[in-house]
């Protein structure tokens, strides 16, 4: 169990008798502690910003663990993150040495259901039941093996031939779904990703004199067809962004934001105001596109970024990198105009969603405000919302905050998507959770 303090100083948890981890030591108050100050708070980027304020973790016993704050944190923020944020880590393996490099990174030891068991090396991972996992009967498969396929065209094939049951994280293309849909015996699902929902924006580096113009950014908005990039890049399995928290979060989600029609017109027509008149060649001005690389979608849209932007007089080069290089480029050197990133919401505006646009944040930390963006309201906003106690408060302030990113436009939000699996009709209790896909799977079964 777990207790936020009226004041919002302390968090306390409350931690399940007889746990073991699974090389047989006992899970205890001292893995949290050294876990939330040692790993969360130093090293994990959305750790930096959920637990800032963490000076403290007593542990009065084996199976109690205080949370101490310097500031008042609220608790709606720390139910939300945890979930998304933290893995305890046994404090007898990792106390000794750098984090980094422990042994125990590469064979895991975890309290789940399933123990690792097995890696080899271009071909699988391989997890078997945990006998003392302390869930009466859990978990119900006797092990996982993690298959590790050449490409995501192998994910249909191997599928449809039962070598596997399940493709999650959408490791089946999309242009794939609809056929594999109608294979006898397979299953598409959409569910069990809610508390993973990706975005896809369009990044702006503000130190540009251009960009740094509303006008501008408003244009370019107005010259981007949501409905289009929807049906035809994510072909229906997406839906459009009105703003910086998606449509399917039930906390937060607020309408009552302005939004940007697809209009060519209107947008030439911003650009004109602004005084960046079409040249003889029909072009305003150049800049550099960078599209991430992570997803195929986010490389399509950046090909069709570039086409909306010609459209309204803008030339756009793209420039195309592997993940390290494109993550240096926009992070740390903020060598680009605009890119293409496909942030993550996740179920909380405090933990990754308001470093977007948050000014302040220090160069080279990836997926954050690297484009030179600020607005004093706007971080003062976000300030306020982080201390602020009282739920519906706190809920109040972000859908200010939706409004305030909506109007000024620090990046634009185009469209938002989950992941997607596809299983075997056998494979019973998934997508049970919001975040099953990334939870412990122990109820998951076979039918024989």
């Amino acid at each position: 169990s777990w207790e936020g303090a009226a004041d919002g100083l302390s968090v306390t948890f409350k931690l399940r008798d007889g746990v073991k981890w699974h090389d047989g030591k006992p899970f205890t108050s001292a893995d949290v502690a050294f876990s939330a100050l040692q790993i969360w708070k130093p090293l994990q980027n959305l750790g930096r910003t959920v637990f800032k304020d963490l000076e403290a973790v007593d542990t009065p016993d084996e199976l109690t663990a205080v949370f101490k704050f310097a500031k008042p944190t609220p608790f709606q923020l720390i139910r939300n993150a945890l979930p998304a944020l933290s893995s305890v880590v046994p404090k007898h393996l990792y106390e000794v040495g750098k984090i980094e490099e422990n042994p125990a990174n590469n064979a895991p030891v975890g309290t789940g259901p399933f123990k690792f068991a097995e890696y080899k090396a271009g071909q699988y991972y391989r997890l078997t039941r945990n006998d003392a996992y302390w869930g009466k009967d859990e978990p119900y498969l006797d092990e996982i093996v993690y298959q590790v396929l050449p490409d995501r065209t192998s994910a249909a094939a191997a599928l449809e031939a039962e070598e596997i049951q399940l493709a999650a994280f959408s490791a089946v293309p999309l242009a794939d779904l609809d056929r594999i849909s109608k294979v006898p015996g397979l299953k598409v699902i959409t569910k069990g990703y809610e508390g993973l929902t990706y975005q896809l924006v369009v990044e702006i580096n503000h130190r540009r004199k251009e960009l740094a113009d509303l006008k501008v950014r408003q244009a370019i908005a107005h010259a981007i067809d949501k409905d289009f990039v929807v049906k035809t890049i994510f072909l229906g399995y997406a839906a459009t962004a009105t703003g910086p928290v998606p449509k399917n979060d039930p906390q937060f989600y607020s309408a009552d934001v302005p939004t940007y029609a697809f209009d060519v017109a209107k947008a030439n027509a911003l650009l004109d105001e602004a005084g960046y008149k079409r040249a003889d060649d029909g072009k305003r001005f150049a800049l550099k596109l960078l599209p991430a690389p992570y997803f195929n979608e986010t490389k399509q849209f950046g090909d069709y970024l570039r086409q909306a932007l010609a459209a309204i007089g803008i030339d756009a080069t793209i420039v195309n990198n592997d993940s390290a290089a494109h993550i240096k480029a926009v992070y740390t050197d903020h060598a680009f105009d605009l890119a293409v990133g496909p942030p993550v919401f996740r179920g909380d505006p405090a933990i990754s969603t308001t470093i977007l646009v948050q000014s302040g944040i220090p160069d080279g930390v990836p997926f954050s405000n690297q484009g030179g963006y600020k607005n004093a309201d706007l971080d003062a906003l976000i300030v306020k919302a982080s201390e602020t106690l009282d739920t519906a408060a706190r809920t109040d302030l972000y859908k200010e905050f939706q409004k305030k990113v909506a109007a000024d436009l620090p990046l634009i939000n185009v469209a938002e998507w989950s992941f997607i699996s596809v299983a075997r009709d056998t494979v019973g209790n998934i997508a049970n959770n919001p975040r099953w896909a990334v939870s412990n799977w122990a109820d998951t079964y076979l039918e024989s």
